[in-house]
């Protein structure tokens, strides 16, 4: 099965009162275009990360962030008593020069002025134990990414097969046209030639050009060879992943095949049949480039 390279996963848990998150995504990519952001306890650990990141996921634009939050409850706060001395003291003074009341409620006051309650940040020493645990979460979201892509890839699989099957029938619904124009083509040069009286011309030289003219306009070949493309196209999906980039040459193959019949098509219905086969298969070209 095809994977697509478009991907999202999130994952979190809570370690010794501190929440751990984990976040990635991917958009599509020639090759694996990767970048980071790790908060700064984890940094000794990024280069372990891009490894689990790049061995999991081969192409893609793929952004990945990992940041911690620690609850209120376990982080410990200190009133900076000088700092709120000094707020008292300058208010009290502006009060008295400008003659207005002073604060009923002071506490309320302070505790809300800057730098009065701090919040002590003790040193963290990432531990094997908190390590281990981190490690978890970053797995568990590449993995909803990986998951991701692969149900993205099966869709993608139902579009291809969809449009695979399209242009097969508008390449079949062809052949009416095709056959009863040689027929067309001949009548057609006969009658303008009846038309000219005063001209003399060699009969079995004119079956030879009509012959020569009718085999430039066949398009047996351009039908076989558009089948073995659909046909090529399918096995390479079968496949598995990895194909994207196969699959996006081959629909070019596909295009020159339908190109070349659209230039031989000189009835107007087989040129508006060509017209829909170029609009599926442009709709394929679009949907591989996110095919891993």
């Amino acid at each position: 099965m095809i994977l697509s390279m478009t991907g999202y996963g999130k994952a979190c848990v809570v370690f010794n009162g501190k929440k751990i998150t984990a976040e990635i995504k991917s958009l599509n990519s020639k090759s694996l275009d990767l970048s980071t952001r790790v908060v700064a306890m984890y940094r000794e650990k990024e280069m372990e990360i891009r490894n689990m990141i790049s061995t999991a996921l081969e192409r893609g634009k793929v952004e990945f962030n990992l940041w911690t939050e620690t609850e209120a409850a376990t982080q410990a706060a200190s009133i900076n008593g000088a700092v709120a001395e000094n707020y008292r003291k300058q208010i009290r003074h502006i009060c008295g020069q400008y003659g207005m009341p002073e604060p009923e409620n002071w506490w309320g006051l302070l505790m809300r002025l800057p730098d009065v309650v701090c919040r002590e940040e003790a040193v963290a020493e990432l531990t094997d134990e908190e390590w281990s645990v981190a490690r978890g979460v970053i797995e568990q979201a590449i993995q909803q990414l990986v998951d991701f892509r692969k149900q993205e890839g099966l869709a993608l699989q139902h579009k291809f097969e969809e449009k695979l099957d399209n242009i097969a029938q508008l390449m079949a619904a062809i052949e009416p046209f095709e056959k009863g124009r040689v027929e067309k083509i001949r009548q057609r040069l006969e009658e303008n030639l009846e038309k000219i009286k005063t001209v003399e011309y060699d009969r079995n030289r004119l079956e030879q050009e009509m012959i020569y003219y009718i085999e430039k306009l066949d398009i047996n070949e351009e039908k076989q060879r558009l089948a073995n493309h659909l046909r090529y196209f399918r096995e390479t999906m079968a496949d598995g992943h990895g194909q994207g980039k196969k699959l996006g040459f081959i629909a070019q193959e596909m295009g020159r095949e339908i190109n070349t019949t659209g230039s031989k098509s000189n009835e107007a219905e087989m040129q508006n049949i060509v017209v829909r086969m170029k609009d599926e298969l442009e709709q394929i070209k679009e949907q591989v480039l996110n095919v891993m």
